[in-house]
């Protein structure tokens, strides 16, 4: 019972903090039919380009060309994110969105949950990199976005935070919608290079992450020789785009933790009450025969150990089948492909709560041993 209550213990934590780990530290863009995400290797100094908000891409708009022409790709396109204010002159309101810059090829693809359709294929005012071409001015809104800020089609919207005079205007509502744990997000899409303009970073062409469609795994190599300090994985292999710079994950983390140490103790902590009040004339035997209290101490102590040990074992096999089931239920019912991950350092973790645990409820029984009267029990 000891072994299956801390099994039960850590399994939470690991599955739990699978789910934390998810959420914090994967970055991609979930977009249909999307088979690689490239991504720059995670604080690393030497990255292509980099900005005050974080480590980036940069010369998006040549890669994704280059990768256009390659016949086992469907399409790419660099997608560079940015949360600015938007406001609609016809309801005379403003609110904060999530805007994606995108490079649209005419199909009907979603990024973000946002349906590009609508967009004119291309980038026409990057004009090989000198932004001068012409300017579309077209904005997607999701469903969000739109109940957000009352926008309809041929609805025209304004930067109020942004010296810029050029117009924009929201050629469709998208029916699709990204959501996260507290609902649907407002999103805009619109031509990368006008959101570079919008916000002020022409300088390196910069984006976020680079998406790539193809139904070939041997593209996965190439796109690696293509770009340099890059990280480049499947679609499985990410959770959601964390748009969200709250302390969602950490808390989840924190809370499994405490609970596993919690549940473990008191569960180990009663289980060798009992066992001990079960085998006492034992403890009264090696009492008689010379074993001094801190020697019978020690057996229970190690015995506890040993438990809460094989007890770690059990839970993180079961942790990590919890991971697979979690990932399995989140794409069924919610169309996320992963929503937790295993790290080894949940390895870590979960010996270091182990250890935690087993100390803890060593207390009790230790105490146990110390109480019992030997010629009671033998009596």
């Amino acid at each position: 019972m000891s072994i299956f209550g801390v099994a039960i213990a850590i399994m939470v934590m690991v599955t739990v903090g699978g789910v934390a780990i998810g959420l914090a530290s994967q970055s991609a863009i979930q977009g249909e039919d999307v088979d690689y995400w490239v991504v720059p290797e995670d604080r690393t100094a030497t990255s292509i380009a980099v900005s005050v908000e974080g480590t980036q891409l940069g010369g998006t708009h040549d890669v994704a060309a280059q990768l256009n022409q390659n016949p086992q790709v469907s399409y790419a396109t660099p997608v560079l994110l940015r949360v600015i204010q938007v406001r609609a002159p016809a309801s005379n309101t403003s609110e904060y969105v999530l805007a994606a810059g995108v490079i649209p090829n005419g199909a009907d693809r979603d990024i973000l949950g946002v349906s590009t359709a609508s967009l004119t294929p291309g980038d026409p005012y990057y004009a090989n990199g000198t932004y001068s071409g012409e300017w579309t001015g077209e904005v997607v809104a999701s469903d969000a976005a739109a109940d957000l800020l009352a926008l309809d089609t041929e609805d025209s919207v304004t930067l109020p935070r942004k010296k810029f005079n050029r117009s924009l205007r929201v050629v469709n509502v998208s029916t699709g919608s990204y959501s996260t744990g507290t609902g649907p997000l407002p999103i805009v899409i619109l031509h990368q290079s006008e959101l570079q303009a919008i916000t002020g970073a022409t300088s390196g062409d910069p984006a976020d992450q680079i998406l790539v469609s193809t139904t070939n795994s041997g593209v996965k190599s190439q796109i690696e020789e293509l770009y340099p300090q890059t990280t480049v994985v499947t679609k499985s292999g990410f959770a959601g785009q964390s748009v969200s710079t709250s302390s969602l994950p950490v808390a989840i983390a924190v809370t499994a933790l405490l609970t596993a140490v919690v549940v473990g103790t008191l569960f180990v902590a009663t289980m060798m009450g009992l066992e001990l009040h079960a085998d006492r004339k034992r403890l009264a035997v090696l009492t008689a025969v010379g074993y001094q209290t801190s020697s019978r101490a020690l057996l229970v102590v190690a015995e506890t150990f040993v438990l809460t040990l094989l007890g770690t074992g059990a839970g993180i096999l079961l942790g990590i089948g919890g991971i697979s089931v979690t990932n399995q239920l989140a794409a069924r019912y919610l169309g996320v492909q992963s929503v937790a991950t295993f790290d080894p350092r949940l390895l870590l973790a979960a010996g270091v709560v182990a250890l935690v645990i087993a100390a803890a409820a060593s207390i009790y029984p230790v105490w146990l041993t110390r109480r019992a009267d030997v010629l009671e029990v033998l009596g």
